[in-house]
């Protein structure tokens, strides 16, 4: 049985709505944290998963095994994200000292290209637990990701950025936060692991995204309480700070910001080239 694995946070919701129903007894499909994702896509205990953008550039680290994006789906903005920010208590180009939101390692490496490009910023960095609460980190600024970076403290931060508005001015191009990644054991081959043909596990992920952006006032209202949101302000995260097509635009994004990350050693020299995947 195929092994999908996705991301567990808000920003999924569309694109696996109806994911399950459509694999029927082909694949079974798990949620769980970006950082297992990654380790259980590597080890091969999954066939195909919804990883961060850095998580694929890091690739297999295996000789025989090849990471290859297999779908024109992925989490993306053109604009705003509203859900990834960088909230300083001091002015931006005084930051010396940055909280990272443990969630995330892709907006972790955005924050700090866009801090060394645009202020020569180079921070020492910290992490955010999970469960610390934001005003108890002793650092000038704090990457945050997710619910709490919607609906900051108000009155405690000099200056707030949104991540994704400042990649997109910067860059002029779109910022790529996750795609589903197959593993595949073999150059050039056409299936994964459990033999089921890519072309075909990209349609059913395709038709997903579909059903979940054809739904997303109900996906808005199912999910909305358990995020402190209200149902409005979910349908219009969905609908206007996300993206979910990776198309040309998006790609150029995804290298782009591979070539940034790596030039500041944020990510190894052997990647997975985003050129290959298909």
């Amino acid at each position: 049985m195929l092994q999908i694995g996705a991301v567990s946070y808000l920003n999924t919701k569309p694109l696996i709505h109806s994911l399950s129903d459509r694999l029927g007894r082909r694949g079974e499909l798990s949620l769980a944290l970006p950082s297992q994702l990654a380790d259980d896509l590597r080890n091969g205990k999954l066939d195909v998963a919804l990883i961060p953008s850095v998580e694929f550039f890091r690739g297999s680290g295996s000789d025989t095994t090849e990471y290859r994006i297999i779908s024109e789906t992925a989490i993306a903005c053109r604009g705003p994200v509203w859900s990834v920010r960088l909230l300083s208590r001091v002015p931006v180009s005084k930051i010396r000292r940055l909280a990272l939101d443990e969630g995330s390692r892709t907006s972790a490496a955005m924050v700090r290209v866009l801090l060394s490009e645009m202020h020569g910023l180079h921070p020492e960095t910290i992490p955010l637990l999970m469960d610390q609460s934001p005003e108890s980190v002793d650092a000038d600024a704090i990457l945050m990701i997710g619910d709490r970076a919607m609906h900051p403290e108000r009155g405690v931060y000099r200056e707030i950025w949104d991540l994704g508005d400042r990649w997109c001015r910067h860059t002029e191009l779109p910022f790529v936060f996750a795609m589903w990644v197959a593993r595949v054991t073999s150059k050039g081959s056409t299936k994964t692991g459990s033999g089921l043909e890519l072309g075909e596990l990209a349609t059913l992920l395709e038709a997903s995204r579909d059903d979940g952006l054809a739904n997303l006032e109900l996906i808005a209202s199912q999910e909305s309480a358990a995020h402190g949101l209200t149902k409005e302000d979910l349908h219009r995260y969905f609908a206007e700070n996300l993206h979910f097509n990776l198309g040309p635009g998006e790609r150029l994004g995804l290298k782009t910001f591979q070539e940034k990350a790596l030039s500041l050693g944020l990510i190894p020299q052997q990647t997975s080239k985003i050129a290959e995947s298909t």
